[in-house]
């Protein structure tokens, strides 16, 4: 069971910023909640995660399978309770005409799944979708609760202003990866408010080059009737108590995840070339999702 907080940090190599404020990109719902809905479903989702406890005390004990199963209802359950509903495509393979790749079927064994970054729920609605690890921040290991959710539901966590760290982050990530995970990430390293997105910072892809497997792109949106929902974004000095009384308090919230193929790299190339090669094509992927590429519903 995993939950990502953001926290304001200096800017560094490693956390990189977005011009996103909540004065400037956040816009009113088209349709809200009433005061009664918002009340149920704050106290619902307070519910949720006191049960989160318990069961992340025991799945410390399940196989990395069970684990990530349970995370993934868990994280439905969370969802569900802050009015959110969750609706997955299938978007297409992906021809880059500056760097050749090798696209596999989205159901071929485990993946770095890569994700634009717009929300604290943006980790909830990528393993509410796909079984996975996610890498969070962090800073979410420093809080009792929140860290027992983490650590059940397998959350690897990076800290963005220790660089010297980043080599044992990805052995990591490589290790999970090797062992048949999924484990997820999100290469802008930081939040934009969804009408745009930041570049894919290379450094994690390294973890799928190590381990042979396929990067996944994923693509997110928050929606409100067909309609891009900014009021779901966290973004600049916004606070994660403004964030979660806004989310609750929109209707109809969708979050559409993209998931496309599996993308490789045929030939082999130097390890700095061959990160920056599957962050471009991947980037370029997830991009032509949020600006209304093709996709096709997939059955939950």
């Amino acid at each position: 069971m995993n939950t990502l907080v953001h926290l304001p940090l200096a800017p560094s190599a490693w956390t990189p910023t977005s011009p996103c404020t909540p004065e400037e990109c956040l816009r009113e719902p088209s349709a809200t909640a009433g005061p009664v809905r918002r009340t149920a479903r704050i106290v619902g989702a307070v519910l949720v995660i006191l049960l989160g406890v318990p069961l992340a005390l025991g799945a410390r004990r399940f196989d990395a399978a069970r684990r990530a199963r349970l995370t993934m209802v868990w994280s439905r359950l969370l969802l569900r309770a802050l009015g959110i509903r969750i609706e997955t495509h299938r978007g297409f393979a992906f021809v880059s005409g500056s760097v050749e790749v090798r696209t596999e079927p989205a159901e071929t064994g485990p993946a770095l799944l890569v994700c634009n970054h717009v929300s604290w729920l943006d980790p909830l609605v990528v393993a509410a979708s796909i079984p996975c690890r996610p890498l969070a921040k962090s800073e979410i290991a420093q809080w009792p609760l929140i860290r027992t959710l983490a650590a059940g539901g397998g959350a690897m966590f990076i800290d963005r202003d220790r660089l010297g760290g980043l080599p044992e982050v990805v052995a990591g990530m490589a290790a999970a990866l090797r062992a048949g995970e999924n484990v997820a990430a999100f290469p802008e390293g930081t939040t934009w408010c969804g009408r745009e997105m930041g570049p894919f910072r290379p450094a994690v892809f390294q973890a799928a080059l190590d381990a042979g497997v396929p990067v996944r792109p994923l693509a997110l949106r928050f929606v409100q009737g067909g309609a891009l929902a900014t009021g779901a974004g966290y973004v600049g000095d916004d606070t994660l108590l403004a964030s979660i009384l806004r989310v609750v308090s929109i209707r109809g919230l969708v979050a559409e995840v993209t998931v496309f193929p599996g993308v490789r790299l045929p030939r082999p190339r130097r390890r700095c070339e061959a990160r920056k090669a599957l962050a471009r094509v991947t980037e370029a992927q997830v991009r032509t999702a949020l600006v209304g590429g093709e996709r096709e519903p997939v059955a939950a």
